[in-house]
């Protein structure tokens, strides 16, 4: 059993994560949504269930790397959940960005069943799930990191452990989600005015980038904008809920934050435009005739 891990979620990032325990030598049990995913995935060494109660059976650790806290809430709860399945002792990881206060009441519902929990939200992207090079921001009781600490090493290069109860990884991860949202929309803002004013785009991008106004989520998204293609890594209505959850953890607060607002709204309106399953960089779409186009397939003269 100890080497038997379930991941529920194979999309940009849980896909990765798989790929990287299975490397570690686990032998890992899949389930996603979408028709085929697993079984693809089983034929490069993996199993494929059904259900996330069918990788319970198996699995004392079970990785859920889904979108939000209504998803994880059917992986556990919904028919075919795995909460019913697991056996007392075993461990819940919770990859998906939610709000603090649900993280910390969920594990305490899991105690309840006798089930070990860890709240673990993820950064990094796909490329770095994929290396096994991701960060995770984690919280939980000493047990459950005995159950899994070493899986979560063969996930991640960074794991950060922040508190012995749940909802401290959260707290992080919700204020990492507040600079990667401004970020993307200050550098999408940046790349409108750059265009709007005749610059090249190639130039403007060459130049930032090797200068002090560069930024990670510059480097990498504005990438995107000149190549056209926002073929989603991570959508624009993943910073519409995102930002969502920081202005909500911040109103409970009293706590104002107009960049974030901001941000947020620019995402809305992106989403409410028809980008909402683009990637996040379509945020740029919100200034009228800016965005590059995606390249057309080459022609032979």
């Amino acid at each position: 059993m100890e080497h038997n891990v379930g991941v529920i979620g194979l999309g940009a990032m849980g896909g990765g994560m798989a790929r990287s325990l299975r490397r570690a030598g686990y032998v890992v049990h899949a389930v996603d949504a979408r028709p085929g995913v697993a079984a693809a995935f089983a034929g490069e060494g993996g199993v494929a269930c059904a259900t996330a109660a069918e990788a319970a059976r198996d699995c004392d650790v079970i990785v859920s790397v889904v979108v939000n806290a209504a998803q994880t809430e059917a992986v556990l709860f919904a028919d075919g959940g795995c909460a019913a399945a697991m056996r007392a002792g075993a461990v819940f990881v919770m990859c998906s960005t939610v709000d603090p206060a649900w993280s910390a009441a969920l594990e305490s519902r899991l105690a309840e069943r006798g089930i070990l929990y860890l709240d673990a939200p993820i950064s990094g992207g796909a490329a770095k799930a994929q290396a096994g090079q991701i960060t995770m921001m984690t919280a939980g009781s000493a047990a459950a990191y005995e159950k899994c600490g070493a899986m979560l090493d063969a996930m991640a290069a960074k794991v950060y452990r922040l508190a012995d109860r749940a909802g401290a990884g959260s707290k992080v991860k919700v204020i990492n989600q507040l600079l990667a949202g401004v970020h993307i929309a200050a550098a999408a803002e940046a790349m409108a005015l750059g265009l709007r004013e005749g610059v090249d785009a190639a130039a403007l991008y060459e130049v930032i980038t090797h200068s002090a106004g560069n930024s990670w989520m510059f480097e990498n998204r504005m990438a995107h904008v000149l190549a056209g293609d926002y073929t989603p890594l991570s959508a624009v209505d993943i910073f519409v809920k995102d930002l969502g959850i920081v202005l909500d953890v911040a109103r409970a607060s009293k706590f104002p934050l107009p960049l974030s607002s901001t941000a947020h709204q620019m995402f809305m309106q992106a989403s409410s435009a028809g980008f909402a399953k683009e990637d996040d960089s379509a945020v740029i779409k919100i200034f009228p005739g800016i965005a590059l186009p995606r390249p057309g397939p080459k022609t032979t003269p």
